[in-house]
């Protein structure tokens, strides 16, 4: 079973979602409160997270900030305001897989979290086995499974996809913009920075030198590669 857990201080809006998910067997756990979403969120092991930006004691991007600091992965969308476009950025550069504005469509809603699970079941249960091997990098495409010198590193949706494209073209520049559509799926315009933000990201976990990487490397003036020697 799918589980879900929605932070949302608008009771409306939480129950209004969580009826539309527990429709398709989704098991829905509804926090008001930032804080106590928080802790909740720390202790379980969840499928999908639907994360308001403003909450009473502790702020989504407060909440995402820590629980990807803390190791926990799983995808995050989150729920902002039309006025809060900063709160936008900084969702997607401190590893937010996605944003729906207020108001929103339910049924754009729902898409968007089938899509982002469909992407990680899609590559967690294809029967085809590709690894993907440099140094001593190891990424398993079907696993979702990223190991450096034999020791699993823990990546974000975004981090996973965003190596993984990388690495599976070796030597090929990306632009930052080719890179948001290509990996977070919509046309992010304006939020290039989300890009770097992830790589560095990345780079602090899979490279020994971050200033010096090995693996992920940077086209200066065009964006990035993975290193093909």
């Amino acid at each position: 079973m799918t589980n879900a857990i929605i932070i949302e201080d608008d009771r409306d809006i939480a129950e209004l979602i969580s009826l539309h998910l527990e429709d398709m067997g989704y098991e829905v756990s509804i926090f008001h409160n930032g804080k106590k979403g928080y802790e909740k969120a720390l202790k379980g092991k969840w499928d999908i997270l639907i994360l308001d930006i403003n909450l009473p004691e502790m702020n989504g991007i407060e909440i995402c900030r820590n629980l990807r600091s803390k190791g926990i992965n799983s995808p995050v969308l989150m729920l902002t305001a039309r006025s809060e476009e900063m709160d936008k950025v900084l969702g997607l550069e401190i590893g937010a897989d996605d944003y729906m504005t207020k108001p929103f469509s339910v049924r754009e809603l729902i898409a968007r979290i089938k899509a982002i699970l469909r992407r990680i079941e899609i590559d967690t249960k294809t029967e085809i086995y590709e690894v993907i091997e440099y140094q001593n990098l190891k990424i398993d495409k079907s696993k979702r499974k990223v190991l450096l010198g034999g020791n699993r590193i823990e990546l974000t949706p975004k981090e996973f996809e965003l190596l993984y494209l990388l690495a599976s073209n070796p030597g090929v520049t990306y632009d930052r913009k080719s890179l948001l559509n290509l990996v977070w799926s919509y046309d992010f315009e304006g939020y290039e920075h989300t890009v770097n933000s992830h790589i560095n990201r990345l780079r602090s976990k899979i490279e020994e030198d971050p200033a010096n990487p090995d693996f992920v490397l940077t086209t200066w003036g065009v964006g990035y590669r993975f290193n093909e020697n």
